[in-house]
């Protein structure tokens, strides 16, 4: 009796140590290694990231690059000065193996790989290569603030600078700035437009959504009043807008910027 329990206890340890060695001779799949110190993972990097970058026979090229969670983008370009035709791609992009740098897939006419890096994109030359010199700060798209239906523009005068990819100038002999001005608590805007003060209702909404309406101005006659009539009828059509605190878009979907405003008071 007591020789058949050594019997059963020994095969017993046999099955135990047998069982272990087959489980650890299992082969581990495919190990993903995770750099914890890159930007793929470490900056909140999806968002819409916009500027204007240096071209050899144009003004410059206003470029906006709206960059997804699932890593698909899109991208439109505007050349100033040239041709104000709005051009947009659209596709997938890939980290490189540092996970610092994009590329978007599906441009090979154009510059296609930006660096990531906090709250902006630095754009690549043509190789893929860092771009060096003097004017290397001007290839720097700014990413947009996200927020709520506020997002810091509102009780804030800012001054109209581009309408439509062209350029603003004071031309009408005032010393006046055309400007609007929101007010969010009133759902108000007004301004004004180089002749005539305006002013109409205005809503922000979640997600930098914006709506106006209602809108209305003085009547005074002055001799040119196409850029007031054009920038009328942009608050008409605008949907979105897009800020990094500095400077104000308004927009339509996620084509170029309709109308571009810089920051000059509080």
């Amino acid at each position: 009796m007591k020789m058949n329990v050594l019997i059963l206890a020994a095969a017993f340890i046999t099955a135990i140590a047998t069982g272990c060695k087959t489980q650890k001779s299992v082969p581990a799949g495919p190990t993903k290694i995770v750099i914890g110190d890159n930007s793929s993972v470490s900056l909140d990097w999806p968002g819409i990231y916009t500027g204007t970058v240096p071209c050899a026979d144009c003004e410059g090229i206003v470029i906006t690059i709206t960059l997804n969670d699932d890593q698909t983008y899109l991208i439109s370009t505007v050349y100033k000065g040239k041709s104000y035709k709005v051009c947009e791609n659209s596709g997938k992009f890939s980290w490189d193996e540092a996970g610092n740098t994009i590329r978007l897939h599906g441009i090979s006419d154009a510059p296609n790989r930006y660096r990531v890096a906090e709250n902006k994109l630095i754009q690549f030359d043509m190789e893929g290569s860092p771009i060096t010199g003097a004017l290397a700060d001007k290839y720097v798209l700014a990413k947009a603030e996200k927020g709520g239906s506020d997002a810091g523009i509102s009780g804030k005068k800012w001054k109209l600078v581009e309408l439509n990819g062209k350029p603003v100038e004071n031309t009408s002999g005032t010393g006046k700035e055309y400007f609007i001005l929101l007010e969010q608590k009133e759902n108000r805007i007004s301004g004004y437009a180089g002749c005539n003060s305006f002013f109409g209702s205005c809503e922000l909404k979640e997600g930098n959504r914006v709506t106006f309406s209602k809108m209305g101005s003085t009547m005074m006659a002055c001799p040119n009043m196409s850029l007031e009539q054009d920038l009328f009828k942009v608050l008409e059509t605008v949907d979105n807008y897009t800020t990094n605190g500095k400077t104000l878009q308004f927009n339509k979907a996620r084509m170029a910027p309709l109308a571009r405003f810089e920051l000059i008071g509080e």
